[in-house]
């Protein structure tokens, strides 16, 4: 209890500004997006402008124990004993009773949700949770699980019938969450259950340090725009990969959205004629103004400073066509992730064939993606690897539409790839390469490096650098065993059959 007359210490959230109250100040916002991307095509945003959700979002930079909400939350272990800087607060304030309450509770699953009373707090409650531990190599399962931690604070809170929540930064900087990543989670996460369920709950306060409020404060705008005009800015920002209808992150295995007539598999004659229809795909045809336009500048026309700024307005219309595009199947795939460095400092860009099943996809939806992905990769030097690993006739991107994607993205993908790692080629692979780099594809040819086994790999990026799916080291390893086996089987009989013994 405070003393009399002394000024409470808690928080009361009611003088607290929504986030639509404050001032927008366009600071996070690139200033050149207005010319270059925004005035070309409007997209529908996925987050439109809702000031009636707005008005629920508070951002408050402080204790969330100091929080005099229905209900704050309280991030721990699976033992709820985790001794981090939000818990230790909360156990402080709420005092003894606390701990001796979460014995009963008898620990809790990372995902899950429990409660208990606030006791000394001014919440009512707390809501403890537990937050993944991060790893690059199980990042779906990561995010699926930080999903969970909000998607069930926020469902509990309903079935209580609690009006407000405090929401510390679940991914403590302990379980190694990086936090941007984690942030996009919360906001998108909270914004689809407001939208879907939240007609109880009258107020959200994200409550973050100092140090957390730069990346609350930049990503906010991107899923709680405050008016349509940074609806509008924001829109080339918002990620390719939103989730589902909950902002629940998309499993490979549950979804792949499949065209009209994805062809068959079984038969090769289908299969082409499918793929011939990929320069029929609108961001084909949009390219015959690039050919028509080449053709201009050979007859003299056009200049090539015009030709490369007409290249420039096509390639942002495609970038922000892809900023505001739901493109969580494609990314479900995990055909194309980025991972570490190589041996020179360069980022490294994966492409996983057997993970592409172009019959199934939408491909102009897969080259979206691509552009998403990699236009900020591509603003300094960078490296692709490969792995054309057990793939099939299924997994094959027309060579036409690889031209396309070529043709259309920003000269600066082209000047600084610097290496295309080309991981267990087929030799039918390598002449169909030689020829689409030679005739197709100019400057392409002298990147490409065909590499037999991952230690050829590994001579240009250090193991620990590279997210290698299972299959292809499974494959890899047999590849070894048989031919150091051939080998040694060779050398075996030649040691024979020369021997002045026999």
């Amino acid at each position: 209890m405070d003393p009399l007359g002394a000024r409470s210490q808690f928080v009361d959230i009611q003088t607290l500004p929504t986030w639509q109250q404050l001032e927008v100040d366009g600071k996070h916002i690139p200033q050149d997006l207005s010319d270059s991307l925004l005035s070309q095509q409007s997209f529908p945003s996925p987050f439109p402008f809702r000031p009636d959700i707005n008005c629920k979002i508070i951002l408050f930079i402080g204790d969330v124990a100091l929080l005099n909400c229905t209900a704050i939350t309280n991030t721990s272990n699976e033992l709820l004993n985790d001794k981090n800087p939000v818990s230790e607060r909360i156990h402080q304030l709420a005092g003894s009773e606390l701990k001796d309450e979460l014995l009963k509770l008898k620990g809790c699953r990372t995902g899950e949700a429990k409660h208990t009373k606030g006791f000394n707090l001014a919440a009512r409650f707390i809501i403890h949770t537990v937050g993944p531990k991060y790893k690059a190599k199980y990042r779906t399962a990561a995010e699926s699980s930080l999903y969970s931690c909000y998607r069930n604070i926020l469902q509990l809170a309903t079935e209580l019938s609690m009006s407000s929540v405090g929401l510390s930064v679940l991914s403590t900087a302990k379980r190694g969450y990086p936090l941007e990543d984690a942030t996009h989670i919360a906001f998108r996460t909270v914004r689809r259950f407001l939208e879907k369920h939240g007609s109880s709950i009258e107020a959200v306060v994200f409550a973050v340090t100092e140090t957390e409020e730069a990346v609350y404060r930049k990503l906010l705008p991107l899923y709680y725009p405050r008016s349509e005009e940074e609806e509008r800015l924001c829109l080339p920002l918002v990620p390719a990969d939103i989730g589902n209808s909950e902002g629940e992150p998309v499993v490979p295995e549950r979804q792949i959205r499949i065209t009209e007539k994805p062809g068959s598999l079984e038969e090769e004659d289908n299969l082409e004629s499918d793929l011939g229809q990929v320069g029929n795909h609108a961001f084909a045809r949009m390219e015959g103004d690039i050919d028509k336009q080449r053709k201009l500048i050979l007859q003299g026309h056009m200049s090539e400073a015009a030709m490369q700024k007409q290249h420039q307005r096509n390639y942002n219309r495609w970038l922000c066509r892809a900023r505001a595009e739901d493109l969580s199947d494609i990314a479900a795939l995990k055909a194309l992730y980025q991972t570490g460095v190589d041996m020179c400092g360069r980022t490294v860009m994966v492409v996983v064939g057997r993970n592409i099943p172009v019959t199934l996809i939408d491909v102009e939806k897969a080259l979206l993606y691509f552009i998403h992905v990699m236009d900020h990769i591509a603003v300094k030097e960078y490296v692709m690897v490969y792995f054309h690993t057990l793939t099939g006739e299924h997994n094959h991107l027309d060579t036409e539409f690889l031209k396309n994607l070529h043709d259309i993205v920003d000269i600066k993908f082209k000047k600084n790839l610097k290496a295309f790692y080309f991981v267990h080629p087929t030799f039918r692979s390598k002449v169909s390469t030689w020829f689409f780099t030679t005739f197709s594809i100019s400057g392409m040819k002298d990147k490409v490096r065909y590499l037999d086994n991952l230690q050829q790999l590994f001579t240009c990026i250090r193991p620990e650098q590279i997210d290698i799916p299972p299959f292809v080291m499974e494959y890899d390893a047999r590849v070894s065993v048989r031919a150091h086996t051939h080998t040694h089987t060779h050398t075996h009989t030649h040691t024979h059959a020369y021997s002045p013994f026999r």
